[in-house]
């Protein structure tokens, strides 16, 4: 996966974000420069997009606010877009990374497109996220009707324990924990000892194909303020995992760099030094 564009890269900043999305996805709030700009004034030393590209909802029947979803990200469009910032905006201390967000879907027709992209645009760097199990987005109500807490969430990490044998060249599990971002049950949180086992069985994976696990602050009413929550985390860690990526999944300027010092603090606590930067194949390290 390694872009033409790349070059040696240097850790020249402490802060990072490195899963954010602009308008080219279709619930992003504001412009691709936009979100640049509100990067460098923060003072980001890494800033890595990771557009939508949703061909498992194309897969299924997703209908939001009432229309059959039939596309996703204008890669060419987006592509060029950033390749573009990346010529006049990266240097003196600041990287923008040009990444993809894949959404995890084993139909043969998904895993084709997703190849597509990687051969076809090269990101920078590729999230492998689980949104849709079992044909219905994790996010909607629909996924959890005459579903027990216990068995939605089974599904939804024995998905993401499949997605990890993704034949695309990913490099960032997303947001482990997605299912409980808008659970309707009353205790929503997400517990490594309700499912030991699987969430062993995650895990050690990540860390047997050298993947980076996303502690992402976009938790909403999960219960927790970052996902994964210091459970999983510290377990991840106990089993040797140590590469970690810190992720706002802001969808507007606002949200860039939400609970970074919060995540850094936890991160800490259970003995990370440092979270790391995927660019092109490489593991950037940034002490925290």
């Amino acid at each position: 996966m390694l872009a033409a564009f790349c070059a040696v890269c240097y850790n020249e900043g402490m802060l990072t974000d490195v899963h954010t999305h602009s308008d080219f996805s279709a619930d992003g709030k504001a412009p691709l420069a936009e979100m640049v700009a509100r990067a460098k004034a923060l003072g980001l030393g890494y800033l890595g997009v990771s557009e939508h590209f949703d061909f498992e909802y194309l897969a299924e029947t997703i209908v939001i606010d009432g229309k059959l979803i039939t596309g996703t990200t204008d890669a060419a469009a987006y592509f060029s877009e950033i390749r573009r910032l990346q010529k006049t905006q990266n240097g003196n201390g600041f990287t923008l990374l040009a990444g993809a967000e894949f959404g995890y879907h084993p139909a043969d027709e998904c895993i084709r497109a997703y190849l597509g992209i990687e051969r076809d645009y090269a990101p920078d760097f590729v999230v492998n996220s689980v949104h849709t199990v079992d044909g219905t987005d994790a996010w909607f109500p629909s996924y959890f009707e005459g579903k027990s807490k216990e068995r939605a969430y089974r599904r939804y990490l024995e998905t993401v324990r499949e997605s990890l044998d993704a034949p695309y060249s990913y490099d960032i599990v997303g947001h482990l924990g997605y299912v409980s971002r808008n659970a309707p049950y009353a205790d929503r949180k997400i517990r490594y000892a309700d499912f030991p086992a699987l969430y062993d069985d995650i895990l050690r994976t990540v860390i047997a194909k050298r993947k980076i696990l996303e502690v992402n602050t976009s938790s909403r009413g999960a219960g927790s303020d970052f996902l994964p929550d210091t459970d999983v985390l510290a377990r991840y860690y106990a089993l040797g995992g140590r590469k970690i990526s810190f992720a706002s999944d802001a969808h507007e300027p606002t949200r860039i760099l939400y609970g970074r010092d919060k995540v850094a603090e936890a991160l800490k606590k259970i003995g990370f030094t440092h979270i790391v930067v995927p660019f092109c194949g490489a593991r950037i390290p940034i002490a925290l």
